[in-house]
């Protein structure tokens, strides 16, 4: 019976504390709603700071007082976890108040946002482009900041994050014997990243796509085609004449050589 009886002042301190917001909502006198919501956001109560900030930012446009509030309108949806949201807000912030007290600040941290919002490599890396690019731009915008260091341990593994993806994307291509397609992504993959971990296994990929293409063409392509492919070859073992891949290259080297030099139809000298 005791305890039903604790719980009637908490139901009815909740409803009352809804009732007076819902009241502070619909409420014209903007001073008040001002005040309340940077009350609520020293709270952290970045849900209602949000809600009462859309209603008064308006009236606070190219104001000084206006940018601390935007400012703490972005860190109430950074609180929230919004990072979308947020991301939009200080970037927002950047183009009204670009010389601002918090302009160094917005800069990075929209270009953070961007960061938390990447996904894994397999997915679109919209954002993550975004990030690099916003990290980019801080460091040369700000190149003295105590953050440039961090930016660019950030920037080093979204630009990983690509290169993986751009890895996944061609490798693709290869597993679903679609060799044309996958060339052409791997020479993109490459010549955006010339100096991936994945550079031995791509350029691999894309001799055995080569040699491939060529195995399933048609008779009159073919030649044309194993030429591509030896001279493919030539470039992969200048750039790794000790590759783990050797025996396999070493193959595709002699079969594409003997069809070449004869005219004895490459599925015949499987065969031999």
């Amino acid at each position: 019976m005791r305890f039903r009886f604790l719980i009637i002042p908490v139901v009815f301190l909740l409803v009352t504390s809804c009732s007076e917001y819902e009241k502070l909502l619909k409420s014209t006198d903007f001073d008040l709603k001002k005040t309340r919501a940077l009350e609520y956001y020293n709270e952290g109560k970045y849900v209602k700071t949000t809600e009462l900030l859309r209603q008064v930012l308006p009236r606070y446009r190219a104001t000084e007082e206006g940018e601390e509030l935007n400012w703490i309108n972005a860190q109430s949806y950074y609180g929230m976890k919004d990072y979308i949201m947020a991301g939009t807000q200080f970037k927002m912030f950047v183009d009204q108040f670009p010389f601002g007290k918090h302009a160094e600040e917005a800069h990075y941290l929209a270009a953070y946002c961007d960061y938390l919002n990447s996904p894994r490599p397999e997915l679109d890396q919209e954002n993550t482009k975004n990030a690099i690019e916003g990290f980019n731009i801080f460091i040369n915008k700000f190149p003295h900041s105590p953050k440039v260091d961090e930016c660019r341990t950030l920037l080093k593994e979204m630009e990983e994050r690509l290169v993986e993806k751009n890895y996944r994307s061609a490798r693709l291509y290869y597993d679903m014997k679609e060799y044309k397609s996958a060339v052409v992504a791997i020479n993109n993959s490459l010549k955006n990243y010339a100096n991936s971990k994945y550079r031995e296994e791509m350029m691999f990929l894309k001799l055995n796509s080569l040699y491939l293409y060529a195995f399933y063409s048609m008779a009159d392509k073919q030649k044309s085609r194993y030429q591509d492919t030896l001279d493919d070859y030539y470039s992969f073992m200048e750039e790794y004449p000790e590759s783990k891949y050797s025996k396999d290259v070493k193959s595709i080297y002699q079969k594409t050589d003997k069809y070449l030099k004869s005219a004895i139809p490459v599925d015949q000298l499987n065969k031999q």
